[in-house]
């Protein structure tokens, strides 16, 4: 396993994006990300970062399974130092951009999969 964490709440703004077909992203960061940026975030517990995510990798977000298909120049490194990346679920083979992770799943992570206490994970 290369990253797991559990989420520890969201900010108001933070599943709006989620809930927009055309966008379909979360943004997440450590529990300790400031508020201006929790607000707009899937907040979860801070953890280290035990191997680089790569393309080809299987996350787990909430119990649902999805392939990692591309990653920003900037994703692994801000995931290890702020627990922080956009999470986007579109399935592309480049980002959209240098934060992002891209992922592909056979079911869509859903606005209610979102609960505290549910993980997220690199393997």
């Amino acid at each position: 396993m290369k990253y797991h964490s559990k989420i520890t709440g969201w900010g108001n703004d933070a599943l709006f994006f989620l809930e927009d077909p055309e966008a379909n992203f979360i943004i997440i960061f450590n529990e300790d990300a400031p508020p201006e940026l929790a607000d707009i975030s899937v907040l979860h517990t801070k953890e280290p970062l035990l191997g680089e995510p790569a393309v080809g990798d299987m996350a787990i977000i909430a119990d649902k399974v999805f392939t990692i298909t591309a990653i920003g120049d900037e994703a692994k490194s801000t995931l290890r130092d702020l627990g922080h990346c956009t999470l986007v679920f579109k399935g592309a083979s480049e980002p959209d951009r240098p934060g992002c992770i891209m992922l592909e799943g056979d079911e869509n992570l859903l606005v209610a999969d979102i609960q505290k206490g549910a993980t997220i994970e690199i393997h």
